[in-house]
């Protein structure tokens, strides 16, 4: 019963993918599957926390739905007053983007000033 529900469930996405999905599409979720595989590597290894494994996986998540249903941004894009879809994902995007970079920045220019206090308690 396993195997024919194996075989029978590969054989529907076999067809699903040749009907209904773009190439770019199958690339993407690829892409996201393989991305979401090292962040699962990372948490089984330690170097991550729960916390992040779980934001990790959301982002990935919503990544792939947005892919699979690329209209749906639209609709969410006319709620809050943006004209079409791939605009919503430019702007979210360039936000998370700056929002990083700031963390990043902050993040480094506490280093530094680790460092420099290390280096003159060792002076």
């Amino acid at each position: 019963m396993g195997e024919a529900l194996t075989k029978g469930l590969k054989l529907f996405l076999i067809g699903y993918l040749k009907n209904n999905m773009l190439a770019i599409q199958i690339i993407l979720l690829v892409f996201f599957l393989f991305a979401w595989s090292r962040v699962l590597k990372k948490y089984r290894s330690s170097e991550i926390k729960l916390k992040e494994l779980i934001i990790w996986s959301v982002f990935w998540l919503v990544a792939g739905a947005v892919v699979l249903s690329p209209n749906s941004t639209n609709m969410i894009a006319g709620i809050v007053g943006i004209g079409r879809g791939a605009d919503l994902v430019v702007y979210i995007s360039l936000a998370l983007l700056f929002y990083i970079l700031f963390r990043i920045f902050y993040r480094l220019e506490k280093i530094e000033k680790n460092i420099t206090k290390i280096t003159r308690e060792l002076a």
